[in-house]
């Protein structure tokens, strides 16, 4: 089962190996949920460089400049994720295999993003692993690297190599490494922040199709200022109430009541940060009839109450 919240996980180092023509877009969906991780958590639970070889800058495929923080070579941290991109049948030299495999004695986890599985295969790191590359690439990949398990997903988690296939999964492996690492709790805050699958309504019903704890999210974040039973909840999800509870305690190690309070407090948060609402109001729009019940919830959920967060925010 995992866990709810992990409050006293560490903080973890993550490194970017960049390369000429990345994708802007894989970057950004990198780093935004850890920023977004660091805001919710209100501590630095996530700190991050972008790296390269020679420590230069590097130009995405889109021109965007990204000055570099330091070069591959005096760095460590808890994970280095390579991410070529475009270009990357250009990096796989000999120079990057022997980075990539001085660099693999520095770090805990190696992870290739997009086409970067190309280039820790190229470094035999993931020799007799399980691994995935954006698809284009995944024919030509299987035949290069035949020693290498290479299955058709979108990310594989293998021992402490991860890879995944685009921008998009860039997104959810992210996502994925905050609910391992900090709990379900911060993930889904940061899920709701971007509106993700996950934590929204407001999505292709394709993605949430035979997921169960999605689908009751889903509603559960589209009933905020009135809250539904339980039941309810479940019967909307296609569920019975006790296989909806089965499956949030094993998915999210949180019973559906639980969830449900943190999205509803979740809100109140945004409310008091963003708007000038009393407190009264922000109790009704998130299914509180008191709002001294709100500010109770709120200093257990949160170790503040609105008054003392609005006003320091």
């Amino acid at each position: 089962m995992r866990n709810w919240t992990k409050d006293t996980a560490a903080l973890q180092q993550i490194d970017v190996l960049l390369f000429d023509a990345f994708s802007a877009h894989c970057l950004a969906n990198t780093v935004e949920p850890l920023r977004a991780a660091n805001t919710f958590a209100g501590r630095q639970a996530y700190s991050w460089r972008f790296l390269t070889l020679d420590g230069g800058p590097a130009v995405s495929s889109s021109g965007m400049e990204v000055r570099a923080h330091g070069q591959l070579g005096d760095c460590s941290g808890d994970l280095l994720i390579a991410m070529p991109s475009y270009d990357f049948l250009r990096h796989a030299t000999v120079a990057t295999a022997r980075a990539l495999k001085s660099a693999a004695r520095r770090y805990k986890r190696l992870a290739g993003f997009d086409t970067g599985a190309w280039l820790l295969a190229g470094a035999g790191l993931l020799d007799g692993r399980r691994a995935t590359i954006h698809w284009e690439e995944l024919g030509r990949f299987t035949e290069a690297f035949p020693e290498v398990q290479a299955e058709r997903a979108r990310q594989v988690w293998d021992g402490n190599r991860i890879t995944c296939t685009g921008a998009l999964a860039a997104f959810d492996t992210m996502m994925e490494l905050i609910g391992e690492q900090h709990g379900a709790a911060l993930r889904l805050e940061v899920a709701t922040l971007f509106m993700a699958p996950e934590a929204t309504e407001t999505q292709d019903p394709i993605l949430v199709r035979g997921k169960p704890v999605a689908r009751a999210v889903a509603v559960m974040q589209a009933n905020l200022e009135t809250p539904l039973p339980i039941a309810a909840v479940a019967r909307k999800a296609g569920r019975s109430q006790k296989d909806l509870e089965t499956r949030m305690k094993a998915e999210l190690g949180a019973t559906p009541q639980a969830v449900y309070r943190r999205l509803r407090l979740i809100q109140a948060r945004k409310l008091v940060l963003e708007t000038v609402l009393s407190v009264s109001e922000i109790a009704l729009r998130c299914g509180y009839d008191d709002p001294s019940a709100l500010t109770r919830a709120f200093k257990t959920e949160f170790g503040t109450t609105p008054r003392s967060l609005r006003s320091t925010g």
